[in-house]
């Protein structure tokens, strides 16, 4: 019996079941992944004290990835939300004496409904510790905006200007995410030498929560599998962007990506790449 491949995401729970520790572990399965989590926090909005994040201990952090480690092993490890300095240290910790050859840091920062998932004094050691020895970041237009002191991202080339500056912070790629632009659905992947465009149509949809989780859980999924980043990347947003043409809610609330949609309805979507020197 061939065995699946592995991935541990340390990441927020999200209790809708739409985005975080879920989506990982949804994009996971559907990737024939075996996946594992570290839940660093709880997002769950309580309808009495209208708190949002429920920390967990460094304690119980470390003992997750510890049980994780020695139960199973992995073959790579993504990162999505861990909200405070501390947790983010620790997960510094963690990977480095981990030595898991496969990183992928989405450097969550901002909800879908822009709510705050990293506190202020966090973000300066996401730089100088957690990017540091990433793969690949994966940020969106907002979260590379927070990452380079809050300089405006408008445009296609704005973004292609901001994955060449943040690849200084020390990642092998930066993927830069335009999912919040406007006009065709464009990434930037920059290696240090080459930018590789990808892009997808837009999907008319307000259910996209998870999309970017999704997105990062799919691109370690595939690095796994023996990919390289480019093609890893094509594949992700090709599942993605499926899973967000079929997304729905069971409410008035914004709803998930649908991570059975490439199995279940046998789409995949052709992603356009140009590379350019």
């Amino acid at each position: 019996m061939t065995l699946p491949t592995r991935a541990i995401t340390i990441a927020g729970s999200a209790a809708g079941g739409s985005a975080g520790i879920q989506a990982d572990l949804k994009t996971f399965q559907e990737l024939d992944v075996y996946g594992m989590s570290v839940v660093t926090a709880i997002v769950a909005r309580h309808p009495g004290t209208d708190k949002n994040v429920h920390v967990q201990t460094i304690e119980a952090i470390e003992a997750q990835f510890a049980t994780a480690m020695k139960q199973v092993g992995t073959d790579a490890l993504k990162t999505g939300m861990l909200f405070s300095k501390a947790i983010i240290e620790k997960a510094a910790d963690l990977i480095e004496g981990s030595g898991v050859k496969i990183k992928v840091v989405d450097p969550v920062m901002v909800g879908k409904l822009d709510s705050k998932l990293l506190a202020d004094d966090a973000i300066d050691v996401l730089k100088n510790r957690l990017v540091p020895l990433a793969d690949v970041i994966t940020p969106n237009v907002p979260e590379a905006s927070y990452l380079l002191d809050g300089r405006e991202l408008k445009t296609v080339e704005d973004m292609k200007a901001a994955a060449v500056d943040l690849h200084e912070l020390g990642p092998q790629y930066v993927l830069v995410k335009g999912g919040r632009l406007k006009g065709e659905a464009v990434d930037v992947l920059y290696d240090g030498a080459k930018l590789t465009m990808f892009e997808a149509p837009r999907i008319d949809t307000e259910n996209t929560s998870g999309a970017g989780c999704t997105y990062s859980a799919a691109i370690a999924s595939y690095m796994t599998k023996g990919y390289a980043m480019p093609e890893a990347v094509r594949l992700a947003k090709s599942f993605v962007t499926t899973a967000i043409e079929h997304g729905f809610t069971y409410t008035e609330m914004v709803g998930p990506t649908y991570h059975a949609a490439e199995r279940m309805k046998g789409e995949a979507h052709k992603i356009k790449v140009d590379e350019l020197e």
